[in-house]
């Protein structure tokens, strides 16, 4: 299996777009990953299926009980109401930065670059977003563009959930590919 001995964080929190977590969640583990759901509690989050709420999925561990050093890549799924909560919370914006200053991937969908913006991993660096964001991204310092997929030495980001399968696959590529020791720390 391509990612066998990989172990991924998906950090999220209520309201998570329910595919921008599931696809990449399961495209992983299809890979050979080990994945777990991070987030501020125990028990379950929901989630947020294009105009409703969705399903709940089980939390492994809450941000108190992981550690970062444990993971070789973080996914942070979109949707306008899960990056907004977690952009507030310094436990995860330093656990986002622990995986990227160890140069390890890290991987945001559609609203999900607030949080690349909130650490500062934003600055300078070639992203995509949702198009609502954009203004954003930008005012952050980074190089906004229209692109399906973008990836700039192990930050992946993307557009939204019409894009979920590239993103994936440039993840599970990202992840072979291993440290990026070319980048530099936000």
């Amino acid at each position: 299996m391509e990612l066998s001995g990989k172990t991924i964080a998906i950090l999220a929190t209520n309201g998570f777009e329910q595919s921008e977590l599931e696809v990449p969640r399961d495209r992983l583990k299809k890979a050979g990953a080990t994945v777990h759901v991070i987030s501020l509690a125990e028990g379950e989050i929901k989630g947020w299926d294009m105009k409703d709420w969705g399903r709940p999925v089980k939390v492994d561990k809450t941000l108190d009980q992981a550690v970062s050093t444990d993971y070789d890549a973080i996914v942070l799924p979109g949707g306008q109401i899960n990056p907004d909560l977690l952009r507030v919370e310094p436990k995860a914006l330093a656990f986002i930065k622990e995986i990227f200053n160890a140069k390890k991937v890290v991987a945001a969908v559609c609203h999900a670059p607030w949080l690349l913006i909130e650490t500062g991993i934003a600055k300078g660096r070639k992203m995509t977003s949702y198009k609502s964001i954009k203004t954003d991204v930008i005012n952050a310092g980074a190089l906004w563009e229209d692109s399906q997929v973008v990836v700039d030495q192990g930050v992946i980001t993307s557009r939204n959930p019409g894009d979920l399968e590239a993103f994936s696959a440039k993840i599970i590529e990202e992840i072979k590919e291993g440290r990026h020791s070319q980048r530099s720390a936000a």
